[in-house]
């Protein structure tokens, strides 16, 4: 890790950083996905597929290894007045920096360095941050009878590769009551809000800490005016579960409520957003990649679990072996301290080169 990061690559970061790209814009989005193409085609010479904000490469033959990025950002527009891109002492600021352009760049890098690099496709891309709506069908096509999936999405501490990724399940329990006059004649009214705070306590014990299921009440509203009985109240539900089983068995309770209070009605919104990507699925690739990087001289890898999700847990979700965290190594994920530490970006780019030209088929 004493080798410096090459200067086209940063300079390629540096222009990624800048060209701010939140997944709430469709034009910016547009405008980042514009860039891509144009910094994709200078570093693997041949144009991608334009999927509307997403783009793929195709880089000869069917796929046998999918490489996954994205370049959507959580943050707005503006943001780089207050955090502009720059490097100080070794660590690379800016907006999106970790989550997850260093990525992105690396992949367009490594891919455009390898002399053979047929079987390999690079997917990018522009709506991971908010679930993936219009990408999820591409994903899964594209990994489909692939060998493998390679994530450049960000490491979790120290560098490690994430192993193993919750899945995620978004709801909306919507609750009807009946409006009545607070102070006149309370007793006519069904009370939503009331309604509600059973509902509420009843997903939040479906939670299960033992298996490390989390099943979380959180944005809520109900009721128009102080003095009215609330007629329709609802709260959103974020579930994460490490196995299918898990996330299945939540579906069903949330989907199985029943009103607590005569008259009142209930509505489920929402379900199973992204599967679990559970460590069965990328066993096999970390330790292919420890061997690899034993060979290498590389710094010996390491493997965590972790709750946030990504387009891996689609790419494991359709069985496809998959490797999460390749990425940057850093911190501060959508936080006012997003860095990447560039001294360990030779060695990331090093490790997926070579992980790559292992997994691809020899002819």
């Amino acid at each position: 890790m004493t080798s410096p990061a090459p200067d086209a690559l940063i300079a390629d970061l540096r222009t990624l950083v800048e060209c701010e790209s939140p997944s709430s814009d469709p034009d910016a989005l547009a405008r980042s996905a514009d860039l891509v193409a144009r910094l994709g085609t200078e570093r693997l010479g041949v144009e991608p597929e334009r999927l509307g904000i997403h783009l793929r490469w195709r880089l000869g033959g069917p796929t046998r290894v999918l490489v996954l990025a994205h370049h959507d950002t959580v943050w707005p527009i503006g943001t780089l007045r207050t955090h502009p891109f720059g490097i100080s002492d070794g660590v690379l600021r800016g907006p999106g920096s970790f989550d997850m352009k260093t990525g992105l760049a690396m992949a367009l890098h490594v891919l455009g360095s390898l002399d053979d690099r047929t079987g390999a496709t690079l997917l990018v891309t522009g709506d991971e941050e908010i679930g993936s709506p219009s990408s999820r069908t591409l994903i899964q096509d594209e990994a489909r009878g692939a060998d493998a999936a390679l994530v450049l999405e960000a490491s979790a501490d120290g560098g490690a590769l994430k192993l193993e990724r919750k899945g995620t399940s978004i709801y909306r329990v919507l609750v009807k009551g009946r409006a009545a006059h607070a102070g006149l004649e309370p007793e006519k009214g069904v009370n939503a809000s009331v309604e509600l705070a059973h509902q509420v306590l009843a997903v939040a014990a479906l939670g299960d800490p033992a298996l490390g299921t989390t099943v979380t009440p959180t944005v809520a509203t109900s009721g128009t005016t102080g003095n009215t009985v609330p007629a329709e109240a609802s709260f959103a539900v974020d579930v994460r579960a490490r196995t299918v089983a898990e996330q299945q068995r939540v579906d069903s309770a949330i989907r199985a409520l029943i009103p607590v209070l005569p008259d009142a009605a209930l509505k489920i919104e929402g379900g199973i957003n992204r599967p679990p990507l559970e460590g069965a699925l990328s066993a096999a690739l970390f330790a292919r990649a420890s061997r690899i990087a034993a060979d290498a001289g590389l710094p010996p890898l390491t493997g965590v679990a972790v709750g946030g999700a990504s387009d891996g847990n689609f790419t494991a979700g359709v069985g496809t072996p998959t490797l999460d965290g390749l990425g940057a190594v850093g911190g501060g994920a959508h936080a006012d301290d997003e860095h990447v530490l560039t001294d360990h970006i030779p060695a990331r780019m090093s490790l997926l080169r070579a992980l790559i030209v292992d997994l691809l088929p020899t002819r």
